[in-house]
């Protein structure tokens, strides 16, 4: 008790990944007492298939408060969720702002608590891919740089932050909260006929699949947002799917890409379900029963080991290199004849499960974290 009152906690999130990592915070803050545990959805995911679904199968709570980040460009969307940010922080006057992940929310609601004197604690703090050509870098960077206590999912990242003068005091080595989240749903996720049949999917497509398919996530803006990258990397899914079905569910940046014509004649060339984005606890299903996932996505890199399949990114660098030293994910690049050659490999010798999981990746990181804000700041 702070003064006869609860800890209170504004807990900030606005996106699809945001709210895999919100939902087991929530639960740990709630089962604390003398803690109170509000959240703040930034709505910068607002289509029902990136936001409610989360909060349905999540089995998060209504948020306390929803702002509307409205219309317009990058920075307009950051400055008013600043706006509202700061705004509820007037009103209420927390003990503590926590963010999580790396999304253009993270870094507006780390900007507002610390100009209001605020303190802020980053959950997935630390990673880096050295590539500040990725808005999600600038975000990774500013967003540590301001926070008074930063949890780690491993242990390179903390050596980052150290190298850049972070003190080691601040730091905490927590776990992983997307794996929280995986190991408490993963009884519910949904089967992957179901799944399919969902899609639409036609039954020739569903018989060849029960031998084993291939999940594919694309969405990053290297990756999507020019046709000349985007239709050598749709080939090289084409020429995959000659060997195992390809399930894509398609994130909306890239459906805006593939309905181009001559994508969309790229992509029907081969064996390849396109859908729409799909919820949680599908898309665990999906991943679960894969023989191998191909993604730019910093959390199926993390998903796919927890669940131990088989992952390749299509990227040049990864902020998770856990993921690479335990064997599950190999970064692959984005020439297609190596992507190519490494997934027909993979499907060869049958897509084996990898043994070993990160330390700390046990289901337990939300526990750890919600035990050391209260120590610190209760």
């Amino acid at each position: 008790m702070r003064d006869g009152r609860p800890l209170e906690i504004l807990c900030v999130a606005g996106a699809r990944p945001n709210f895999v990592k919100l939902a087991p915070l929530i639960a740990a803050f709630d089962a604390t007492p003398n803690v109170v545990a509000r959240i703040l959805h930034t709505a910068q995911h607002s289509d029902a298939r990136m936001s409610r679904v989360f909060f349905d199968e999540l089995e998060i709570r209504d948020p306390d408060v929803l702002l509307d980040p409205g219309a317009g460009g990058h920075a307009e969307q950051t400055a008013r969720v600043m706006l509202g940010v700061g705004a509820a922080l007037d009103e209420r006057r927390p003990d503590l702002l926590l963010v999580v992940g790396d999304v253009a929310s993270t870094l507006a609601a780390a900007l507002a608590a610390k100009q209001k004197g605020v303190p802020v604690a980053h959950v997935e703090a630390g990673l880096r891919s050295f590539d500040e050509t990725m808005p999600e870098e600038i975000n990774r960077l500013l967003t540590d740089r301001l926070s008074d206590v930063l949890y780690t999912t491993e242990a390179q990242a903390e050596a980052n932050l150290k190298r850049e003068g972070i003190d080691s005091g601040r730091i905490v080595f927590a776990g992983n909260v997307m794996i929280d989240s995986l190991l408490r749903c993963l009884p519910r996720a949904t089967p992957f006929e179901k799944s399919l049949a969902s899609l639409e999917a036609p039954d020739a497509f569903i018989a060849r699949a029960r031998s084993g398919y291939v999940l594919a996530t694309l969405h990053r803006p290297s990756n999507v947002d020019q046709e000349t990258t985007l239709a050598p990397l749709l080939g090289a899914l084409v020429e995959i799917s000659r060997r195992a079905p390809i399930v894509f569910p398609v994130h909306p940046r890239t459906q805006r890409m593939l309905a181009r014509p001559s994508l969309r004649d790229v992509i029907r060339s081969g064996d390849i379900l396109l859908g729409p984005p799909i919820g949680y606890l599908a898309m665990i299903g999906l991943m679960r029963d894969a023989r191998l996932a191909l993604t730019d996505s910093g959390g199926v890199q993390e998903e796919t080991t927890g669940l131990r399949t088989p992952c390749l990114t299509l990227r040049t660098s990864t902020e998770r290199p856990a993921t690479i030293d335990c064997g599950s994910n190999r970064l692959i690049g984005v020439e297609p004849e190596s992507i190519v050659a490494a997934a027909c490999e993979i499907l060869r010798w049958g897509g084996a499960r990898v043994e070993r999981t990160p330390p700390l990746w046990d289901g337990k990181a939300a526990e750890r974290i919600v035990a050391d804000i209260v120590s610190r700041f209760g």
